[in-house]
């Protein structure tokens, strides 16, 4: 990660905080841009392995097709229901796209990681071991250029 937070730095998480709160939540928010400019924003279940973020898309979405013909994206995750409580991390960059489009399960060792980690997530407490592959999903990976963390919970008073 090669951005660096200037503002908030009271409040932002520590590289174990933001570890722990990405491997925790369930939902994210990416955005995307099409050719004309206008940005799309949907929710995707993903994957944090400590370097980056793994985001299981349908492949025929708007966004796929969004990020066919600019990969750069933002994603957020986040969490609070009262101000004091708020807390998340926005990671920027491009997104790549790897393994079989749409995945099947294929050997490829880069997959062995998220898929462990994201079955495990989504899937564990239905006793599966081994991902689920619909025919329609594929993977995206986001090495993040620049995050930003935000806890509210560290604000005095």
């Amino acid at each position: 990660m090669t951005g660096t937070q200037r503002r908030g730095r009271r409040i932002m998480m520590t590289p174990h905080e933001r570890d722990t709160f990405l491997a925790e939540q369930r939902t994210c928010r990416v955005a995307t841009v099409g050719t004309d400019g206008t940005p799309h924003v949907g929710a995707l279940w993903f994957a944090w392995d400590g370097t980056a973020l793994w985001l299981y898309s349908i492949t025929r979405s708007k966004r796929w097709a969004q990020l066919r013909e600019n990969p750069r994206i933002a994603v957020v995750v986040d969490d609070g229901h009262d101000y004091g409580e708020l807390r998340g991390v926005e990671l920027t960059g491009s997104a790549a796209f790897v393994g079989e489009v749409p995945r099947t399960g294929d050997a490829c060792a880069e997959l062995d990681v998220p898929e462990r980690l994201f079955t495990t997530k989504y899937f564990g407490g239905l006793g599966l071991e081994q991902m689920p592959y619909d025919g329609r999903h594929a993977w995206l990976r986001l090495v993040p250029e620049a995050v930003v963390s935000w806890d509210f919970r560290k604000m005095p008073g």
